[in-house]
């Protein structure tokens, strides 16, 4: 786990450098990253919202259901790469704000940034809190210890390198996480006799793909739901415009979709095992489930790589979302608001200052977790009420020429406000209380209807709102020039350091395979997978630099 930490943090010192240039390359990765960095990085920051913590602990008291859930994500992932994807791309905007400002004006993008915000604080203590919650299963330190320890380390790489250290750290983050996941399962599956015996002993319903809480509705409203997060959160509206061209931000999200189809299928396995060896947990137990199998079927170096792998998961979507919050505050508030004639140097500065500002927040709401219900009550929640007002709204207009800033503000206020009345006020002044399925088909279709009225409206009057952006037509400047060669700079020098850094990996997974007691040999195969794909990518960026021109 040191290690590991380690080798996070010298990852983001290593693009302190890089970072510290230029505010593109601080905030954008140079503009033109490999569409496979980001759809990697799209991945692992969105899966990590609670794979093991909030689905690992649906799986383990609903079986298939937890499965099925992460399904709707691939479906919505193909979407936002069909129809979406392009879109933020074709803009030309930096980040959804920069698109809202112009588009609709200051105010407008002032009101979604502060929401944002207070969404982003939410949603990344959400993620803090399962890593911490991991460690804490598997340590004698305490919650609040690992929680702040962890949180710092995150923020600190994440404050030092800007966006390529967060994507660099994704890749190798993926790299880790699957290493981990294909080591647990043969093992555990030799602990309860093999594949057969989970069907043979498993509960009553448990491959059923629907239940009582999760219905199919609820499945359904839940596809809406990914389809505008996926396609419409800043932190991955990122990952779509930061490649170079239109062609590649739709390779970024099929291979997010692609990844999404295969995953589920590998990631749940544990945590329904561990309903046959252990059946009685209770209360908010099953959110360390997946931790508790590693520690009875694993030896100790073992369990440290996989810890390793769960804190990956769970933190690349922390990193993130922390690097976008620090991108928006830089960009829409400091310099628009404050100071408009801040230099790069300077927003850099504030970017990083705001990075160390936001994480403390976020550390103290994810301590607080627990008296909310726990992660799995906190993630979904929030979800169903802020998903759909927030993000719909914004995606509409990508492809409405007659929405305005009115419409949008209007109905994310009337879409937030009606949801949080039926999610605080009903249950205690009224006895009434949504089940889940209602709860989330009432967050994301209230605004798609209202929208869907607004659009109506519009166009019975024949009122046209803000005009399209479009990205501007590329000059090939001597400027543009030295641009592109630059960012091509940053992509061999990013590249190279995931090659370096899974060398690291599959070099330490090898050790561990050496020195394990038991399962030697599934550990050292691993551990070779990950060094020959090392060597493979350092093979390939090398022709590239050289069919280039690079030095």
């Amino acid at each position: 786990m040191a290690i590991f930490a380690v080798l996070i943090f010298s990852i983001g010192l290593i693009f302190t450098r890089v970072g510290s240039k230029s505010g593109q390359a601080f905030f954008e990765a140079g503009g033109a990253t490999p569409w496979w960095i980001n759809g990697l990085s799209l991945f692992i920051s969105y899966f990590s919202a609670g794979t093991f913590v909030v689905w690992g602990s649906i799986a383990y008291k609903s079986g298939l259901v937890a499965n099925v859930i992460q399904l709707t994500m691939a479906i919505s992932g193909l979407l936002v790469a069909r129809f979406i994807a392009a879109k933020w791309k074709k803009t030309g905007a930096m980040t959804a704000a920069d698109y809202l400002r112009t588009r609709f004006g200051v105010k407008t993008q002032q009101f979604y940034t502060y929401l944002i915000l207070l969404l982003s604080l939410f949603a990344t203590a959400a993620v803090l809190y399962p890593v911490g919650k991991m460690v804490h299963v598997a340590t004698p330190f305490s919650l609040n210890t690992c929680i702040i320890v962890i949180g710092l380390i995150i923020v600190l790489y994440t404050a030092a390198g800007g966006l390529w250290a967060v994507l660099v750290t994704d890749v190798v983050q993926f790299v880790i996480l699957t290493a981990s996941v294909l080591i647990v399962i043969p093992i555990a599956f030799k602990e309860i006799g093999g594949p057969s015996q989970l069907f043979a002993k498993a509960p009553v319903d448990f491959f059923k793909p629907f239940n009582a809480d999760y219905t199919f509705e609820f499945m359904l409203a839940f596809i809406v739901y990914q389809l505008f997060y996926i396609g419409g959160n800043w932190s991955y509206v990122q990952r779509y415009t930061s490649v170079s061209t239109v062609k590649e931000s739709k390779k970024v999200a099929y291979l997010f979709a692609i990844l999404y189809f295969v995953s589920p299928v590998i990631w749940m396995i544990p945590p329904m095992i561990y309903r046959i060896i252990n059946p009685n947990l209770q209360g908010l137990e099953p959110e360390g489930a997946y931790m508790m199998l590693c520690q009875k079927v694993l030896p100790a170096g073992l369990i440290g790589l996989v810890l390793a792998g769960m804190i990956s998961a769970t933190s690349s979507k922390a990193n993130t979302t922390i690097n976008l919050v620090a991108t928006v505050f830089a960009n829409d508030i400091y310099k628009a608001l404050i100071r408009k004639k801040a230099s790069e140097k300077e927003m850099i500065f504030m970017a990083r200052l705001f990075t160390l500002i936001f994480g403390a927040a976020t550390i103290i709401v994810a301590i607080l977790i627990p008296r909310a219900g726990g992660v799995v009550e906190v993630v979904l929640s929030t979800a169903s009420i802020a998903g759909g007002a927030l993000f719909g709204p914004i995606i509409w207009s990508l492809f409405s020429k007659r929405q305005t800033s009115f419409s949008l503000v209007f109905i994310s206020t009337t879409s937030l406000l009606v949801s949080l009345f039926f999610k605080t006020i009903t249950p205690a002044a009224f006895d009434l209380k949504f089940n889940r399925t209602i709860e989330t088909i009432v967050g994301v279709g209230l605004p798609v209807l209202l929208l869907a009225i607004f659009e109506l409206y519009y166009t019975s009057r024949n009122l046209i709102g803000a005009p399209f952006m479009l990205a501007p037509t590329e000059q090939h400047t001597q400027n543009e020039i030295n641009k592109n060669i630059a960012a091509e700079k940053q992509n061999v020098f990013g590249i190279k350091v995931i090659a370096i850094s899974m060398v690291v990996v599959g070099t330490g997974i090898v050790l561990l395979g050496i020195f394990a007691p038991q399962f030697g040999g599934i550990v050292i195969g691993v551990g070779l997978c990950v060094l020959l794909t090392a060597i493979y990518i350092w093979y390939r960026v090398k022709g590239f630099q050289k069919k280039i021109g690079l030095q």
